[in-house]
Order: structure tokens, then C-alpha cells, then sequence
């Protein structure tokens, strides 16, 4: 029961920060032009210097080396998620300019925010370097394929120009927050230690990344006014993708791999979180439908309150 009141309550949280923003925006302090520069911020400085400091803090040389092995779980489940999304953007007939952020919704999760609490709550602090491994996963196929994915949606995108050179391919895909993920990697296989300043910054700018998207997702909300929010086919088939495909493959998966238990717990709790909060920042930066993406944060959010203790019974029966 203690668990289940953790895991609602890190959800609510995340939602009074998002009703902050929306709030803030009714009382105009915020417009459409500095949302732009809210969402440039957290993708440029803070994601990144989340990532080192996240990285560096919480990993080890050995440790990394130890647990590598145990990524290909979680890389082959959402690259099979991946290819579920491309066939349910054509089945419910994803309209253009949304095709890339419905994909990319589908198949990455909130490894991280929501995730990490969860998962620590649930299991304890053995099952932290799996739920790692899973976010080293996730960021990774996040910050590359889907965030060349919502790009395409954008204006200037494949889906509006029809060729995309390799330069503007690769400036989507080499971006603030996968360069630091990589530093940090490379940093922390060297045995590189930072100066205790460095890495003071690196935490407090990083911590500015949950409460500032959570602030622009309100902010995007508001904007699109919640009265014209309608419940959509492809609305639901993320629903579907987050919450029952991608848990329901890893399990298959997991399930008859020799693999720890708890690995397995974990992996399968983590493809079961809503969709990631980064999504409507990177939607923003890149001109796509933000506030699409924005309205499938809170949605599958407030979804999670429902679903994700569903599935919290469920992996107790995993063996």
C-alpha cells in the first residue's frame, strides 16, 4: 500500500506542476514566445547537464561494465515497439504533422521521473541499476530516432519538404542532450572525476529540467485551451502503446529469459510508464505540434494513476 501511495503521489506531483504552468499562463505571465525560450533552455542546458550529472553520480566504470550486457533486453524491446508504432500510425491514420510524435510517444517511456521513484519504492535500491539500464536504453533511442522523429512533423521536416540532406539529419540527431549523455559515458569509462564545483553545477542546472518542461507542458496546454481537446484515435492508440503494448512485449521478452528476477520486474515496470515528458520541448524546438504532445504528457499521466498499479500486481506473478 506504501508503494501505491508513492506512486500516486509522484504522478500528482508532476500534475500540480503542470496545473502551475497552466495557471501561470491564465494569469500572463507566460506567452507562446518565452515558452519557445523555456523549452530551448531545458533541451540546451539543462538535459544536458542532467545527463553528466545524473550519469556520473549514479554509475560506476565497473559497474557499467558489469551491467551492459542486460541493455540489449531493453534496446530489443523498444525496437520491436518502434516497428509496432510505424504499423499503428498507419492503421489509425495519423494525420501529417503528427505521424513522428506519435511513434516516438509510443515507444519511449518516463523512464526517469517517474520511473526511478517507482521502481526504488517497489523493489529498493538493488533494483537501481536496472532500472539504468533501462533508461540508458530509453534516452538513447529517445534522443536519436525520436527526436528525428517528431523533427519530420516539423516545419522544414521530411514531411513537408519530402528530402532531408544528411547535415539536417545530423544536427537533429547530434543534439545538446545526447552529447552529454555520451560525454558523460565517456567520462565515466575513462575514470574521469570532475571538480566537486563542476559537478555542483551540473546538479542544480539539471535539476531545473523536470519543473520547467512540466511548467511548459501547462504552458502548451493553455494555449491550446482545454475545451478543444478531443479524445482521438491515435490519442488512444498511444494509451495502448504505453501502457499495454510496450509492457506486454518486454514481458514476452522476459519471461522466459535467465535473467534475475528483479531485472525483470523492473524492465517490465519501466515499459509501463506514461509517455516522456521531453516530448513536447523537443516538439517545440523543432516547430512540430507541441501542444499535441503536451495534451499526451498529462493524458497518459493521469492514466498512469490507474494503470501503472495494475501493473505493479502483475509482475508479482513474473518468475
Amino acid at each position: 500500500m506504501n508503494v501505491l501511495v508513492l506512486a500516486v503521489e509522484s504522478v500528482i506531483t508532476m500534475l500540480l506542476l503542470i496545473g502551475t504552468g497552466y495557471y501561470l499562463s491564465a494569469r500572463k505571465w507566460f506567452n507562446q514566445v518565452n515558452s519557445g525560450l523555456i523549452a530551448k533552455l531545458v533541451t540546451n542546458i539543462a538535459l544536458p547537464a542532467y545527463m553528466l550529472h545524473f550519469i556520473l553520480t549514479d554509475f560506476s566504470r565497473d559497474k557499467l561494465m558489469h551491467l551492459a550486457p542486460g541493455v540489449v533486453v531493453p534496446i530489443v524491446s523498444i525496437v520491436i515497439t518502434m516497428f509496432v508504432s510505424f504499423a499503428f500510425c498507419k492503421l489509425l491514420k495519423v494525420k501529417d504533422g503528427r505521424k513522428g510524435t506519435f511513434s516516438s510517444m509510443f515507444f519511449n517511456s518516463n523512464s526517469v521521473f517517474i520511473g526511478i521513484p517507482l521502481n526504488l519504492a517497489l523493489f529498493g535500491a538493488e533494483s537501481l541499476p536496472y532500472v539504468l539500464l533501462y533508461y540508458f536504453a530509453n534516452t538513447f533511442f529517445f534522443w536519436t530516432l525520436g527526436v528525428q522523429l517528431i523533427s519530420k512533423d516539423g516545419v522544414g521536416g521530411n514531411n513537408s519538404s519530402g528530402k532531408t540532406s544528411f547535415s539536417a539529419v545530423a544536427k537533429k540527431v547530434i543534439n545538446p542532450p545526447l552529447i552529454g549523455f555520451f560525454l558523460a559515458v565517456i567520462l565515466l569509462m575513462l575514470n574521469v572525476k570532475l571538480p566537486d564545483f563542476l559537478m555542483s553545477y551540473f546538479k542544480f542546472t539539471g535539476n531545473l529540467t523536470t519543473p520547467l518542461s512540466m511548467l511548459f507542458i501547462g504552458i502548451s496546454i493553455f494555449f491550446t485551451g482545454i475545451t478543444s481537446i478531443k479524445f482521438t484515435k491515435d490519442m488512444l492508440g498511444i494509451l495502448l502503446g504505453r501502457f499495454v503494448i510496450a509492457p506486454g512485449i518486454m514481458i514476452l521478452i522476459v519471461w522466459f529469459l535467465p535473467l534475475p528476477l528483479l531485472m525483470k520486474q523492473v524492465f517490465v515496470m519501466q515499459a509501463a510508464m506514461p509517455v516522456m515528458t521531453n516530448a513536447p520541448v523537443v516538439a517545440k524546438v523543432n516547430h512540430a505540434d507541441s501542444e499535441y504532445a503536451a495534451i499526451m504528457v498529462t493524458v497518459s499521466t493521469i492514466a498512469s494513476l490507474f494503470i501503472v498499479p495494475i501493473w505493479m500486481l502483475i509482475v508479482q506473478i513474473i518468475h
